[in-house]
């Protein structure tokens, strides 16, 4: 059938049906443009980083370095267990060590290791074992509390390479 053999009525229809089609178009976009922008950030956002974290389950500054992941937006799964047998299966030496290791992004943390240089690592994505901070300086993530009256020693955060080896990855002075 062509549109010549259509009679008025018919076209007429025709026509108000593909008006009344368009008008619904438009008021279903307009009415889900705003929706889109309130909902789309928090489907589009990226889920938290995960981090698996081995303690003691008296250690005080791994439960506050544990919190300043949280703060800083990673979501942490804690094992009570000590952290002898994860250190040395994620390959972190022991040389690094302190009271906490972690697994995060498929990288071995070790220690006292802000936030702020794990974000960094996992957007470099360096050939490395991880990081480690060893032993407790005073002043770093977790070992700030009031307790230490604001005091903060100096200390270096080292990227851990795969043959042992470790570099200056960023010093804390």
């Amino acid at each position: 059938m062509t549109p010549s053999s259509l009679s008025p009525l018919a076209e007429s229809l025709g026509r108000q049906v593909v008006r009344q089609l368009q008008v619904s178009r438009t008021r279903r976009n307009t009415l889900l443009l705003p929706l889109l922008a309130l909902v789309g950030p928090a489907v589009f956002a990226a889920s938290p980083t995960r981090a698996e974290v081995w303690k003691g389950p008296t250690c005080g500054c791994c439960h506050d370095w544990i919190a300043h992941l949280e703060a800083n937006g990673f979501k942490v799964l804690s094992h009570d267990e000590g952290n002898d047998e994860a250190r040395r299966r994620l390959g972190m030496p022991i040389r690094f060590g302190s009271c906490h290791t972690a697994l995060i992004d498929g990288y071995a943390i070790e220690g006292h290791v802000p936030a702020r240089e794990i974000k960094r690592l996992l957007a470099e994505r360096p050939r490395a074992v991880g990081l480690a901070v060893p032993a407790m300086p005073i002043g770093s993530p977790g070992m700030d509390g009031p307790a230490y009256g604001g005091r903060r020693d100096p200390y270096d955060v080292l990227l851990v390479a795969r043959d042992g080896q470790a570099t200056v990855y960023q010093s804390y002075r």
